[in-house]
This record gives structure tokens, sequence and C-alpha cells, in this order.
């Protein structure tokens, strides 16, 4: 008997599932991406862009169609950043012609365009290869890495809404931008030397710039090297740069900006320059080679100054670093075979002290006359200006000091929804964030709001990121500071557009920035350390060593440093002996001329400020941190006048520092040398703690008298403040129960003080929260601004 044959296997279940991705996930390979995952997988089907994000189905065997819808999240390309995958089925189409990459589509809706990112190693080693025909291209990038955000004029991101636009792709970049299994396939910035932007230099506005591509390059590298200052045209802006161990260089281009002793950032070129430079961690490692490749703040190595001259950051034991990001600056910098070059550069923003970076080519002729000895450019347009991003490792994490360049516009998830709005920051290294539902985008650096030509990149920049993000604005929020020109703009935008304006109190803001950037919901409060120099209070003084217990609604003022008088407003702040010599009049302490603070202040204006004092004229109270840093960085004849924002209390704690590193510091957890006298004030139980620093000052002035050296004096009373935090922190727990604490403000971008602080308040069980995306200063205010004023119950 023959035996019977089994029945064949049926034949896999046969569905078709469309997929929408929403994210990150244009300009990044997400498309050549979802192609290779089909063919892998066997599928047929399609995948676009429209404004909304990517769209694909597929169809295929139901395993294999899950096993698609599973790694579309998970694998997806590097720079990609999926916020959701929702997928649903669809009927069979039975198409066998394979999967296919359509056009984009048009219309409203809204993605997420990534930011600029650093050059990748795969397009730095064709860029070093003599065989390869991209060799010493200027401009090579791929999917994985080079310009995006500065290059976008629309949605959806493809090639014709960039300002590559005006460049047609040659045959070759055509062929390998049309092959799924090309590394530029669909990447929208490719170009070749054939058929893309060109360098030119030029020497001023008379010179037609006849010098072009390698022989640009040529004479750029042989100015550099001549002590020459060059405009270089970057992702984002132009750059100012010179020989960094070149000391006439430096100074030529310090008087020249006006710059005062603001340090210099400096482009090394390679890891093993920066690490004979400064000391480098592992997680500074990693920052300083990562794809975003920020300006990193790093400890110089003593005696390491022979590639940087004392200039480039005099008096400063900090040096900001940061490797080459764009093929340009690798090719100034040298490759291989190279003739010598100047290993590590000052490259600082192409702009005068006060105005915002230059993008455009002829503005940069004119804007830039009388800084750079020459100008070498290229015509590919700059849409959005975008400054280089800081940030330095404290306590082991990331600390953004300004967020723009590799992070912008990135956006930051909300812990609850926002009605569509715009909150307009601060007037001081003013950002300002667009949100909508649960997304906010925090646009990059536009700087200090005090010109015209700043107020006017704020307007084209709150218009291209709207518009970008597709959020139209039903609200306006800004601060409460009646001067404030950012607050002044708003105001008059609210009133044309007929929307209402809402304003938030400063260190509110910090507070709710530090919480929304953690993901608390504002369901319980929490303890909000927020020292910074210049806010707002509601009484109409100047706040800045606030204390307050703080949710999203609202909050209470726990505690505050003790009012002194500010003299002379704006005065004060240029002159820190002014804020010192009207610390020590609270605190009953002779200005004797022992002191630096008094021996630096002219006798006329001296016998002026004590009248002033005496009679309160021109006095606004301050219970400002910042101030008090001020106060006793010319106290101990650290910092007496000041040229950029911060100066003295970065020169504070570098003296602090410096006495660590010399042994000198006398931290050694016991009782601090000097302390804050911690009360009640006269008005009642409900009323707020106050942190007197009288002692404080009197303690550090017997120190200076005494010829204790500033560095110990520096030490001290960064400890004293350290002290200070927990015990105000302590006793808000004691009332309220709360043992989160939330540390912001400008002043916590001071390392030695954050350390410390977030050292002690963890030793004490607390949970601290501090910013690791967003900036502690005014950089991150706008984004606690939009939390506190446009969200909505769910």
């Amino acid at each position: 008997m023959t035996p019977r044959k089994p029945p064949p296997a049926a034949a896999p279940t046969r569905v078709r599932r469309h997929l929408t991705v929403c994210g990150a996930v244009q300009g990044v390979g997400f498309r050549p991406f979802v192609y290779t995952l089909a063919e892998e997988h066997g599928l047929t089907g399609w995948v676009t862009n429209d404004a909304d994000g990517v769209h694909t189905e597929v169809e295929g065997p139901a395993a294999d169609v899950d096993a698609f819808t599973d790694a579309i999240g998970t694998r997806a390309p590097p720079l990609a950043l999926v916020e959701s995958v929702e997928h649903r089925a669809v009927p069979p189409t039975h198409d066998d012609g394979g999967f296919t990459i359509r056009p984009s589509a048009t219309g409203p809706g809204r993605t997420l365009i990534p930011p600029d990112t650093a050059t990748c190693d795969a397009c730095l080693a064709e860029l070093a290869d003599p065989a390869d025909r991209r060799y010493r291209h200027p401009f090579i990038t791929c999917t994985h890495c080079g310009p995006r955000f500065t290059v976008v004029t629309g949605l959806p991101y493809d090639r014709p809404l960039t300002t590559m636009a005006g460049f047609p792709l040659c045959a070759d970049c055509a062929r390998e931008y049309a092959d799924p299994a090309d590394r530029r396939f669909h990447a929208q910035p490719i170009a070749c030397p054939r058929c893309g932007p060109r360098l030119s230099l030029c020497r001023g506005p008379d010179d037609p710039g006849t010098l072009r591509d390698a022989e640009a390059l040529d004479e750029a590298r042989r100015l550099l090297a001549d002590g020459a200052v060059l405009a270089v045209k970057g992702i984002g802006g132009y750059h100012l740069a010179c020989d960094a161990g070149d000391p006439t260089a430096v100074r030529t281009l310090r008087k020249r900006k006006n710059r005062g002793d603001k340090p210099f950032a400096v482009l090394a070129d390679s890891l093993a320059t920066a690490e004979a430079l400064a000391h480098v961690d592992d997680a500074e490692r990693a920052l300083l080679t990562g794809t975003r490749k920020p300006i990193v703040l790093l400890r110089r190595r003593t005696g390491a100054a022979q590639d940087v001259a004392e200039g480039v950051a005099p008096g400063s034991p900090d040096l900001g670093v940061m490797l080459p990001y764009t093929p340009l600056h690798r090719l100034l910098l040298g490759l291989p075979g190279d003739g010598p070059g100047p290993p590590v550069l000052v490259m600082t923003s192409g702009n005068r002290s006060g105005e915002p970076i230059v993008t455009d080519d002829a503005e940069a002729l004119t804007r830039l006359a009388g800084l750079a000895d020459a100008w070498l450019g290229h015509d590919r347009p700059i849409h959005v200006p975008c400054d280089d991003s800081v940030a330095r490792i404290c306590a082991g994490a990331q600390l953004p000091v300004r967020r723009s360049r590799g992070y912008a516009p990135l956006p930051l998830a909300l812990p609850l929804p926002v009605v569509p709005a715009l909150a307009v920051g601060g007037d001081l290294k003013n950002t300002f964030c667009a949100a909508d539902d649960r997304y906010a985008w925090l646009s990059a650096h536009v700087g200090d709001m005090d010109d015209l030509a700043t107020l006017t990149a704020f307007e084209r920049a709150t218009a291209h990121l709207t518009d970008l993000t597709t959020v139209t604005p039903r609200l306006l929020i800004a601060d409460r500071h009646p001067g404030y020109r950012s607050t002044q703009w708003a105001r008059r935008t609210a009133e044309a557009r007929g929307i209402p304006l809402r304003q938030v109190q400063h260190h509110h803001a910090h507070v709710a920035s530090t919480m929304a950037e953690h993901g608390l919901d504002g369901a319980s409060p929490v303890i909000g350390v927020a020292f910074d120099g210049t806010g707002y209070g509601d009484d109409g003084a100047v706040w800045g060593g606030e204390v307050l217990i703080a949710d999203y609604d609202g909050f209470e003022r726990f505690a505050h440093l003790r009012y002194v008088p500010l003299p002379g407003g704006d005065a004060a702040v240029r002159n820190p002996y002014r804020m010192a010599l009207s610390h020590l009049r609270a605190a009953d302490v002779p200005w004797s001329d022992a002191l630096p603070c008094a021996a630096i202040a002219p006798p006329g204006e001296r016998r002026l400020l004590e009248r002033q004092l005496e009679r309160g004229l021109n006095c606004v109270p301050t219970s400002s941190m910042g101030r008090l840093f001020d106060a006793v960085s010319s106290l101990a004849g650290v910092c007496h006048r000041v040229e950029y924002e911060a100066e003295a209390a970065m020169r504070l704690e570098n003296a602090a520092l410096t006495g660590a590193d010399e042994g000198r510091g006398d931290d050694d957890g016991s009782e601090p040398a000097y302390r804050f006298i911690l009360g009640a004030e006269p008005d009642g139980p409900a009323a707020p703690l106050t942190a007197d620093p009288r002692p404080v000052l009197a303690a550090a002035a017997a120190d200076v008298l005494a010829g204790v050296p500033a560095t110990a004096v520096a030490r001290r009373f960064h400890r004293a403040v350290t002290v200070l935090v927990r015990e105000v922190c302590a006793a808000a727990r004691q009332r309220t129960g709360i043992a989160t604490v939330a540390l912001t403000g400008g002043v916590f971008c001071n390392a030695l003080l954050t350390e410390g602080c977030c050292t002690g308040l963890e030793a004490d069980g607390f949970t601290v929260l501090r910013h690791r995306k967003v900036p502690p200063n005014d950089g991150g205010l706008a984004l606690g601004q939009l939390i506190v004023a446009a969200r909505t119950k769910e």
C-alpha cells in the first residue's frame, strides 16, 4: 500500500500594515533605513516623507511584518530620534513590485528636524584618501553627518527646501543619492567638488575673491601661520580665527574685538592635542568626540602653554576646547602630509561685541571689517544662525552652559500638555521656546537683547522656528521685568496678534525649567534654590538669592539673602567694588584702604557712594547671590571691574580652584571659616527666612587684612554658600516635608558650588535635580516660562 503524501503546508498569512513614524526622522537616512529593513525581511510596499514624519506601508508574511514593525523603532539610524511608531492594518494589495521610496508629500503637519552634526568617521576617512573623489572636499557629508537645521528653509526636508537647492547633483552624486545601498542615499546636503559649494578667499570688499578652492585654503593656512586674523564661514555663521599659540595674533584679535579678558575658545587638531592642553576625563572625552562636539570647558594643564598663548584665557585655569566638527575645520588644521601649521586655533564667534553672529557673506565683509585680515567663505547660504554650544562636566554629568549647535532644534518632551505658545525668555543669553501639546522646541542661542541687530535676529529666528514646527502661538509668555526688551516685544506682538500675554516671575521660571527637564508633573512641589545675578522680584526689588517652595501653579518665597543696596544699578554690576563697599557698609566694616575694594575706588567716587548709600539714592535693594559673589571677588582682590557678564564670579571660582590645586584649601568637611546667619524676618512666622551675609563679609575682610591669600578666601566663601544651601534646605524640609531640591540659576554654572551642593544635599538625604539638558542660566528660562503659563489640564 502506497503511503499517502502529507498535505502541502499552508502559505503564511499575508498582511499589509501602514506605519507612521514621528520624531527627528528627516535628514537622518530614515527612508533608506526603512528601505533596507523592508528588503531584509522580503517585504513589498513603499516609504515617504511628509510634514508629519515618515509613512510606510509594508506587505508580506505576518511574522516578517511583525519583525519589521518591532525593528523600525529600535534599529533606527544613529541621528534619528523616534518619538512614536503608530501602525494599523490595511487590506493587502498583493503587489509584487518590490519596495520603493516615493517622493515626499507636502501639506500641513509637524516633524522634527535634526540638528547640525559633526563630520562622521567615514567622511573623514574619505576626506583624507587621495583615491576618493571627495578627497579634500570641504563640504563632504552623508546621511549620518553634516548641516541640517542651519540649511533647512521649509518642510518636508528635501533638497529643494534647503540652501543646497542651488547646487544640482552631478551624475555621480545623483547615482549615490538614488542607490539604497549607498551611505548617501537620499542625503539632502551631499555634493562633490564637481557640483557642490566652492571656497573663496578675499581680503576685503574690493577683492573679488579670485582665490578659489584649494588655492583659497592654502592661502588661508598660510595667513594663519603668519599671524593673521581670518574670518571663516562655518555651518551656522562666521568665526574669527587665529593661531592660538601666537601671542601677537591673540592680542590683535582681542583688541580688535574689544574682548577685554574674556576667554577665547580654541579648536584643537586632535584629541591628543586637547589632552596635552588640559585634563580630560572619560565623560569629557566622550563629549569632545561625540556627534555634537560642543566647546567643552576643561581644566588646563600647568605648563601646557606652548600651543596656547596666555592671552587666550588670561588668568583662567579652565580652557574652552572643541575638536573639528566640519571638514573645513579639519582642512584648516591640516591633513597628513600637509605642511606645518598651527595645531590649535582660536575660534570665536564672528561678530562685534554684543552683536549677533554674522551669517550673510556681504554683511560679513562690512560688519567684520577691521576685525579680520581676510575672509574664507563659500557659496552655500546659511539660513539659520547657530552659535557653538558650550558645556562642562560637573559631578560626572553634562552641565550645559549654552545650548545651540548640535542640540537645537531637538525637542524636549514635556511632562504635561501645553497650548500652542511662544515663551520669549529673558534679555541675557536669550533663547526662546515654541511648544504645543507635549513637545517644546528651545531655540539656538540668540544672545543679549541690547541692540537692534540682536532683536532683528530674534524676530527672524522666532518666525523660522514656529514655521518649522508649525506652532501657531495662541499665547505669548514673557518675564515680569517691565524693562526687558523681550517682554516689550512680547507685549507689542500679543497686541498686534490679538492673543493673550502672560508673565512669569523670573526665579519661578528657573525652578520650573529644572522640574520640566526632569519630567516632573508638578503634583508635588520642590525646594527650588534659584541663585543668579538679576531677576525682577514681586516686591520690586532685584532678587537673585532665592529659595522657593514651588510647583507649576505658583511659589512661596521660603528664604532669600538679606537685602543690601544695589548702588547705581548697572554701575554696580560693571564695578564689583561698588557691591563690595555696599556689603561692607551693611556689615559695619570700615572702608579701610588696606582692603582692595576700597583702595581701587577713586576717592571722589567713594565719597559720592557713601552719600548715596546713606540717603538711599538710586539704590534698589537686592538679594542677589550673583552680586554677593561679585562683592567677595572684589573684596579678596580678584576682580574689581568686569568686561563681560559673571566675570567676577568666574574669577572667584577660578581662585578657589587654584587654591585647592595649590594645597591651600581648608575645606575638610568641618565647620566653615565663614558662615551666614539664617533667621526669620520680623514680619512674623510666615515671613521668609533671611540668610544674612554680614558675618561672611566681616570674616572675609578680616582675613584679607590679615594677609590670607585670595585663593583661600575664595575657597572659604564657596564652602560657606554650600553650607547655607544645606541649612536652608534642611529648614524647608522640616517645615514642609519636601525632600526634592532643584538647583538652578546662572550661579549654578559654577561647577565647584554645584558639586559641593549636590554632594552635601545627597548626603543629607535629598533628591537633587540639576540641569543636564538646558542651561541653568537664562538660556533655559523660556522652558520654565512655557510650562508655568501654557500647560493645560489633562
